[in-house]
């Protein structure tokens, strides 16, 4: 049986007539570059998280760049984020000459340890940018409160957390910013590259606006430096098109997460502690991926494995911010962040898409109990 990591062509399928007309519409417009689709877009992305104004950006990294830059972030400043988690989260801070630094995460929940945030404050810090990773929220009600007291800001990335609740509030809405992608493998995935930043104050609403235009407003006068961050209109086509979908989607991931658990509670995988499975800890998760742990003995085995029974897998990520080969000159050592290497070295991710079918889960949970039956 072959289980990809994703299934994209399945889910345009179900709905392949609107997002074909929504395209169409664009088409016939030739509206391309920002417009009416881009700005419904917008709204309703901002309908959906609860946040008061939206600006859709031509990608998840340029959501967080754009972020600093509206900020002001540049050389001499720091700011505190986490080093388990893609690298734009890091690399959008240095590209403004900012210096980037890295907290270690909470072993359930992947995300950075408030708890040891504090500790990294100094006077050059500006900024806290928490990540919520996989679509697990991170812990915002103390890293609101940490921000407070320092007069920091917070720029959430939420690139792969689109959904995401707990009880009160939306990922992206905690803070002074929200950073989100529509890269295809998204929940929420456009036809390529595309973004969004919320925010709830309308001043830097404006100053976002008109950033991603080159800095100009109107056309061809320049108060300031920007750069092109527009999201194309076909994007917001697509995008708009799948918005509706959404929390059916989560819902049948988080269907399929249980459905996960109970396999492996079955087999007896996590008595055994071969496998950890993730943790649902401040509020809703909306699975992004769904990424297990085992030793890291087996991890780079087991994933051979998987693949020869032809079931997609990804390991997110095989190296941690910090040890990275162009953040030497920072000083970080080898255990410096144990818990972050751990994870990088004992994740794996399995398929959670939507229209994975249980049949599927079934076969993937078999293949990995095989293997720890055999090793």
């Amino acid at each position: 049986m072959k289980v990809p990591l994703l299934d994209l062509k399945t889910q345009y399928k179900s709905i392949k007539k609107t997002v074909d007309a929504n395209i169409a519409e664009v088409m016939e417009s030739q509206y391309f570059i920002m417009g009416p689709k881009v700005t419904s877009c917008e709204q309703a992305l901002s309908e959906y998280t609860g946040s008061a104004f939206s600006v859709g950006v031509s990608s998840g990294t340029d959501a967080l760049l754009l972020s600093l830059m509206a900020e002001g972030i540049g050389p001499g400043d720091e700011v505190i984020t986490s080093p388990y988690t893609f690298f734009s989260t890091g690399g959008s801070v240095s590209r403004l000459g900012a210096k980037p630094v890295f907290v270690d995460v909470d072993p359930a929940s992947f995300n950075i340890a408030p708890e040891k945030i504090e500790e990294k404050i100094t006077s050059k810090t500006k900024v806290i940018m928490p990540v919520h990773l996989y679509g697990q929220l991170a812990d915002m009600e103390p890293i609101q409160a940490i921000a407070k007291k320092h007069n920091l800001l917070i720029i959430e990335d939420a690139a792969q957390a689109l959904g995401a609740r707990n009880e009160k509030q939306h990922a992206g809405t905690f803070g002074d910013y929200g950073c989100f992608s529509f890269f295809p493998s998204k929940n929420l995935g456009g036809a390529g590259d595309g973004g969004l930043i919320t925010t709830q104050s309308e001043e830097k609403y404006q100053k976002l606006r008109k950033l991603r235009v080159h800095g100009s407003s109107p056309k061809y006068y320049h108060s300031m430096i920007g750069g092109n961050f527009r999201l194309d209109a076909i994007q917001a086509a697509v995008i708009e098109a799948k918005l509706p979908h959404l929390e059916e989607w989560i819902e049948k991931r988080r269907e399929n997460a249980e459905n996960y658990r109970r396999l492996f509670r079955t087999k007896g995988l996590l008595e055994s502690n071969n496998v950890l499975l993730p943790e649902e800890i401040h509020g809703r998760h909306s699975y992004n991926q769904f990424v297990i742990l085992t030793e890291e003995k087996h991890r780079d085995a087991l994933r051979e494995h998987l693949k020869n029974a032809d079931i997609g897998t990804e390991i997110y990520y095989p190296v941690p911010l910090h040890l990275q080969e162009c953040y030497n000159d920072l000083g970080y050592k080898e255990n410096s962040l144990p818990v972050s290497e751990k994870s990088a070295k004992s994740s794996l991710a399995i398929p959670i898409y939507p229209e994975l079918t249980s049949e599927q889960q079934e076969y993937v949970v078999n293949v990995i109990d095989n293997y720890f039956q055999s090793n």
